[in-house]
């Protein structure tokens, strides 16, 4: 018999101004089981997972907790009843060390005096079961993303939760690593919990959930068991057509060679990086984490000190010192993170967009009339989706946000083009946009650079694979070579041959 649900939403609408983003959504959360809400980027989720934590009230439906209606007017109240909720973007106090942010604002007390060697125990026992290994005195400034993600694990698990809702939690994270935390998960179904699952790989979602809801365009599309739907239905539900060819054809043939680099060395990071990029191709590039991917191609566009025995664009060999440099040869880098690196979250998608190549729209003065311009062109192009065009980039979905990032970027006119995890959190049909933006981009002649941790994503799109290992080219794999098993040899070391085997 199914239990009752422990929480539940009603018929919930939500609007911002005259907008309404929500349309009389429903939906249970049991006791004991996974709920994966799911759907494009816009459609809900967040403002979905944010009403029933708290965070947001509804313009109008229920809220119901064990059967009664309640109305939360803060996260305090959500987490007063045992609502905790883990962010797609981190929720710590980056100054703050590991165990300050496990108890912050729930510090533990004896008599007038901090408990710090309770706090101390309790924090190695959190971090201990998700096998997060980083000292409970490191300050989390220095961690790195999968490691600030497994400390807001540790943290929800500090609150002893009846109700754990997780936007996107397993984004940057590695496959053991998201084990890790599915084993977790599973730990506290069994112990009653209910939990509320958000994720774009869908993969994920049938491994982890006992039901689905799907979201699209703020209504409920899909409410069932989650062994009742495979994952190309998922996908169709959430984008309303058919996303079976989700990488465009490699139709063209790369021409001549446009970027070339010899002997590479970012310090610390990568060594003796030595690659080309032909006309009209995409270069995947791919590794475990910490292989110095990202760090190479940062050193390569003037973002970190490297050096490097010859860098050639077009022929033509080029000193890059500084990002200015990289720009004024077309060599133009896509951050793997919008949010921090990537846009100004507060400010407008104007100004955004043309932040990065301001003389072409101007000089003492800037010409607003051509930023408006520029994005409605960009708008239509990217598909960006936004309920106002002034309102800050922030409040756009995170598929949105990219769009934007990727139109910003393409205002500096580049020749070539790296793209740093280009689809990390990001829905299916998004993807599907920015994969098919990329392969037009190579056919129209521009060389693209995709660094990516999704391995289907760089046998699917890429031409060539260069495969990165401890900071170093561990080889690189044709478009007839490229497998998985091939790609995770090189990347852990052991090499392969024709057939896959270990060489």
């Amino acid at each position: 018999m199914t239990a009752e649900p422990v929480l539940c939403l009603r018929d919930v609408r939500k609007s911002f101004g005259p907008v309404e983003v929500l349309h009389g959504v429903s939906l249970d959360l049991r006791a004991g089981e996974v709920l994966a809400l799911i759907g494009e980027n816009g459609a809900g989720k967040s403002t979905t997972m944010k009403i029933l934590a708290g965070y947001q009230p509804a313009s109008a439906g229920r809220i119901l907790l064990d059967g009664e209606e309640v109305t939360f007017g803060s996260l305090h109240d959500g987490e007063e009843a045992g609502i905790v909720m883990i962010h797609q973007e981190f929720n710590l106090a980056e100054q703050l060390t590991v165990e300050q942010n496990i108890f912050l604002g729930r510090e533990l007390r004896r008599g007038p005096f901090l408990d710090k060697r309770r706090m101390r125990r309790l924090a190695r026992d959190y971090l201990g079961r998700v096998n997060c290994r980083v000292h409970p005195d490191a300050k989390v400034s220095e961690l790195s993303n999968s490691d600030k993600q497994m400390v807001e694990i540790a943290k929800a698990l500090s609150r002893d939760a009846r109700v754990l809702i997780m936007d996107e939690p397993t984004a940057v994270l590695t496959g053991s690593e998201t084990e890790i935390l599915f084993d977790q998960v599973r730990r506290m179904t069994e112990q009653g919990t209910a939990v509320l699952f958000t994720s774009h790989k869908l993969g994920e979602v049938s491994a982890i959930a006992d039901h689905v809801t799907i979201l699209r365009d703020g209504a409920v599309v899909h409410d069932g068991r989650a062994a009742g739907i495979s994952e190309d239905g998922m996908a169709t539900a959430m984008v309303g057509r058919d996303v079976s060819d989700l990488y465009p054809l490699k139709t063209g043939e790369p021409g001549e060679v446009m970027l070339k680099v010899e002997n590479l060395t970012v310090p610390g990071h990568a060594r003796g990086v030595s690659f080309e990029l032909r006309r009209g191709e995409i270069l995947g590039v791919s590794g475990l984490i910490g292989a110095g991917r990202t760090e190479a191609f940062e050193g390569l566009c003037g973002l970190r000190a490297a050096s490097a025995g010859c860098v050639e664009i077009a022929g033509r060999a080029v000193s890059i010192t500084r990002p200015r440099d990289a720009l004024e040869h077309g060599l133009c880098y896509l951050t793997e993170d919008r949010k921090l690196r990537g846009l100004l979250l507060d400010k407008s998608m104007r100004v955004n967009l043309t932040l990065q190549a301001l003389d072409r729209f101007g000089g003492l003065m800037i010409d607003r009339a051509a930023e408006d311009r520029a994005l409605d062109a960009a708008i239509e192009e990217f598909d960006i989706r936004a309920g106002q065009r002034n309102m800050a980039v922030g409040n756009l979905s995170g598929g949105n946000q990219q769009k934007l990032l990727l139109a910003k970027i393409m205002q500096s006119e580049p020749l070539i083009l790296i793209a740093d995890e280009p689809t990390r959190g990001i829905d299916i049909g998004t993807k599907q946009q920015i994969y098919t933006f990329l392969r037009g981009l190579a056919d129209r002649g521009h060389g693209v650079v995709m660094i990516s941790s999704e391995m289907q994503e760089v046998i699917g799109l890429a031409d060539r694979v260069m495969v990165m290992r401890t900071g170093e080219v561990a080889g690189t794999l044709t478009k007839t070579e490229m497998t998985e098993d091939k790609i995770v040899r090189l990347a852990v070391g052991l090499g392969a041959n024709e057939e896959g085997r270990v060489a």
